[in-house]
């Protein structure tokens, strides 16, 4: 970006660290709120910035996710590297005023830790808070907003008390629109292009064992740093009667790619062109679906993209920005209210919409829109006077986000018979009924469920929390994976069989130095979502392995994981404290994290007798969890 000074004395820099979208839109509403305050604002991801330009602006603002074991998003790493260097001296940032928010999860150990090593690091090289850090919680009643909105209100009194206006200037008052950053336009001809998402396919003979698989799809969306994936295999390894759909998928790129257990595959989903023909229909777009059009920066003040590589994109039209692009599935935020208010001359709907925009009414927005999971495309379904002009889509819509995995394959199962990389995944398909009785299904297992083997994917290899050195996995170690957590751990049970087999090569005769493993897996039935149940027996012939088993719907007496633990104390002391082993959770964010904890803390209390005979007291059971949590021996991945 550019990195001169800016020529309004009167500025703001909004910077986000990213993993899923969520710190990207918190940041672009505090540019809105600084907008509004008469600031010229520039939002980006703070891997395009440099340190030293931060003392180009009033003030620079961070909103920073929390992702894996307390680290700072991708798009974020880069400059947090660049505040790292020992040679920078402690007045570095002197001059640079700032305040910052995290998003995190409190069923996470290491709760907004990104946030608080970046507020902490600021300091130390010389910066200025100017205003208390913000900590939303996903496990919060009202999700993130509930953290979020108190702390916006008051950081904009305290914005306008240290920036007051000049005498005779107001704030932009919340009822005048903003000025778009980007539109769209038609590209000189005016001629519609051929659409053949519209057109109804050629029927398509197919086998028995991929009935439902009816769409052949090859994804040409210029999405930077993505790789070109195949799909071999998109296989229902759950009984058709099982209340869940779960998904074997199986990726294979061209090029070598390395992997470790955690990385994650992440998958940009495309809208159902039935879904986006509603929305046409909706907003009165037919006339203009078809025509090529281009996205073009609306103002002087350049800003990034909101949708790099766009401008790479063979043929653009308004359909295929809506099927590849934008989330019109998408649960809308308080922003899109505000943003489509502007748009219906209705006083009761107008008055409905602005209403939701008001803290106030958090709770009713998120009865509205959270609860029942209702959707962008559905919102504009019942506030049907609501008309946004095309040329207004990519303002107003969000941006479709890629969406995370984690890698199932690890060790021999990396690469094909013929040296291609493979990605194997494990997907639960979400489709459910909510409170308001209707059927929701997740955009990207949506894309997913139906797509043929022989579809090509973008797809993005990203780097997961889990960092498991080779001292951790040839080690004693615990695996807790209910449901689809086991995709990670199975990856780590083949990473570690692949160093026993490389090991034996290496010294034959001589048994490899590896600890026990035991893998714990909850689901609910075993004849139902026993996942990869097949390879432990023979994974247990290459490496020290022993399986237990919580299924909570095969007896009378619910039993999860948790309650496996508590059977088996001696045994989980004798890996993590006595071998001093490591331990990974994977699954579900809800309770499962906090129980399984819990578990462990009571195991440390009763499984053994570490202190001159006795056993630990409760808070040196906590103390020694806490330990394993700062040395690494205890990681968590749930979503």
């Amino acid at each position: 970006m550019d990195t001169q000074r800016p020529d309004q004395t009167r500025s703001a820099l909004i910077l986000y660290g990213s993993e899923t979208g969520n710190a990207q839109e918190v940041a672009e509403e505090l540019g809105a709120v600084a907008e509004r305050l008469r600031f010229s604002t520039h939002v980006s991801e703070l891997n395009q910035v440099k340190p030293e330009v931060l003392c180009n602006y009033t003030l620079t603002i961070f909103v920073v996710s929390t992702t894996g074991q307390g680290d700072l998003p991708a798009n974020a790493r880069a400059f947090w590297k660049s505040l790292l260097l020992k040679k920078l001296p402690p007045t570095y940032l002197n001059g640079v005023d700032f305040a910052s928010f995290g998003l995190g999860d409190s069923s996470y150990p290491k709760f907004n830790w990104a946030v608080r090593k970046l507020y902490k690091r600021l300091l130390q090289l010389g910066a200025n808070d100017i205003y208390p850090t913000g900590e939303a919680d996903q496990q919060h009643p009202e999700g993130l907003e509930g953290t979020f909105l108190p702390w916006l209100a008051d950081f904009r009194k305290n914005l306008l008390g240290r920036h007051p206006l000049p005498a005779g200037q107001h704030p932009i008052s919340d009822d005048v629109q903003l000025p778009p950053k980007w539109i769209l336009q038609l590209k000189e001809g005016d001629s519609s292009v051929s659409n053949p998402t519209a057109a109804s396919p050629n029927p398509v003979a197919v086998p028995d064992d991929q009935a439902g698989l009816s769409n052949l799809d090859y994804d040409i969306r210029p999405i930077p740093d993505t790789l070109t994936a195949t799909l071999d295999e998109n296989r229902r390894i759950t009984p058709q009667k099982h209340w869940q759909d779960v998904r074997r998928v199986s990726l294979t790129v061209p090029e070598s790619v390395s992997y470790v257990p955690g990385d994650m595959i992440a998958i940009t989903p495309k809208t159902s062109p039935e879904d986006v023909q509603s929305f046409l229909d909706i907003m009165g777009w037919n006339d203009h679906a078809d025509k090529p059009i281009s996205l073009v920066p609306a103002g002087n003040i350049p800003s990034p993209s909101p949708i790099p590589g766009l401008d790479a994109y063979p043929t653009l039209t308004l359909r295929s920005l809506l099927i590849d692009y934008l989330d019109i599935k998408a649960i809308p935020r308080r922003s899109f209210f505000s943003a489509i208010a502007h748009y219906t001359n209705d006083e009761l709907q107008k008055e409905r919409l602005i209403e939701f925009t008001n803290p106030e009414y958090l709770d009713e927005l998120w009865d509205y829109t959270s609860r029942p999971r209702r959707s962008i495309l559905e919102v504009l379904h019942e506030f049907d006077t609501v008309k946004v002009p095309w040329q207004h889509a990519v303002s107003v819509l969000p941006v479709m986000r890629a969406r995370q995995f984690s890698i199932a394959s690890g060790g021999a199962r990396k690469t094909t018979t013929d040296g291609r990389t493979q990605f194997e995944l494990l997907i639960a398909i979400v489709k459910y009924q909510t409170v308001i009785k209707r059927i929701r299904e997740g955009v990207c297992t949506k894309y997913l469920s139906s797509l043929r083997p022989g579809s090509t994917l973008r797809v993005q290899l990203q780097p997961g929390g889990l960092n498991s050195s080779i001292q951790q996995l040839t080690g004693s170690t615990i695996l807790i994976g209910p449901g689809t957590g086991i995709a990670p751990l199975r990856s780590m049970l083949w990473e570690k069989a692949a160093l026993v087999q490389a090991y034996r090569e290496q010294n034959p005769g001589v048994e490899p130095p590896i600890g026990p493993t035991v893998l714990l897996y909850g689901g609910r039935n075993r004849n139902s979502d026993f996942f990869f149940s097949e390879e432990w027996d023979q994974l247990g012939q290459l490496i020290p392995l022993q399986v237990l088993t919580a299924f909570s719907r095969d007896q009378q007496q619910k039993v999860y994981v948790q309650d496996t633990i508590h059977q088996n104390f001696q045994l989980f002391f004798r890996l993590l404290r006595d071998l001093q082993g490591s331990v990974y959770i994977c699954g579900s964010s809800g309770r499962m994290p906090q129980a399984v904890r819990e578990a462990l803390i009571e195991s440390f209390q009763n499984g053994g007798a570490p202190v001159d005979g006795r056993p630990y007291t409760r808070s040196q059971a906590e103390e020694y969890l806490i330990a394993m949590e700062k040395s690494g021996r205890y990681k968590q991945e749930t979503w």
